[in-house]
């Protein structure tokens, strides 16, 4: 079958897949279609089936490639390899400590590490790029979990931290902007008011997130046109 047959069953199940991710497996040496004498691939349903268990290890344990990798090539020397236990958002926080100042949650690196799916090579890189920071204690808040995911799964689409640079560029102009409109009321003698400040950085920064998702949903629009 086509490509675009291929990503009509996949769909049902992986509604967020896209031909692109699909060519980016193929290219990883993940499955490896069939090609006629004109080019085209012609998948197989074992290609089907293969691709459904590659993005089901990456939806459901948040694997890297590098272990998906070691997984198909265990069942195609018709042996297997046991599988973490699906991740819960929950399980997130386990083992996390609660921070003295802020009543927030740390995590470790080794929990940053197991949490995310990730090696101290990863996160060691990302965070020479500034997209993971620890902070003055050594440890991560839970979004970074967060964080380390995304970036993980976009790495599925060939995208390296080096091309994140601009994400986080802008990212860093946001916080900028939305200093400018907490900054006085964090600094007023209310408790209130100062308390008012953090709900507000907060939804300017939700909002911020969606105009930016909206704007380049927007321009993607427009090129098609």
């Amino acid at each position: 079958m086509s490509i675009g047959a291929v990503l009509g069953l996949l769909r049902d199940e992986f509604p967020e897949v896209t031909i692109s991710k699909i060519r980016f497996l193929e290219a990883e040496g993940l499955v490896d279609p069939q090609r006629t004498p004109s080019g085209y691939r012609k998948f197989s349903l074992r290609d089907v089936e293969r691709l459904g268990h590659v993005l089901r290890m990456q939806r459901d344990h948040y694997l890297p490639l590098k272990v998906i990798r070691e997984h198909l090539d265990a069942l195609d020397a018709g042996e297997s390899l046991p599988l973490p236990a699906p991740s819960e958002p929950v399980d997130l926080l386990d083992g996390a400590v609660a921070e003295p100042e802020t009543g927030g949650l740390r995590l470790g690196r080794e929990e940053l590490m197991a949490a995310a799916g990730i090696g101290e090579e990863e996160l060691a890189e990302w965070e020479s790029y500034g997209l993971i920071e620890p902070g003055a204690d050594g440890g991560f808040d839970a979004e970074a979990v967060n964080i380390a995911r995304l970036v993980r799964e976009l790495g599925t689409f060939g995208l390296e931290p080096r091309h994140l640079r601009a994400v986080k560029a802008a990212a860093d102009r946001d916080v900028g902007l939305v200093e400018q409109v907490v900054a006085p009321l964090r600094r007023h003698r209310n408790p209130q008011t100062r308390a008012h400040a953090e709900s507000t950085a907060r939804e300017l920064a939700t909002l911020s997130v969606r105009l930016h998702a909206a704007l380049v949903q927007s321009a993607l629009r427009l090129r098609q046109l």
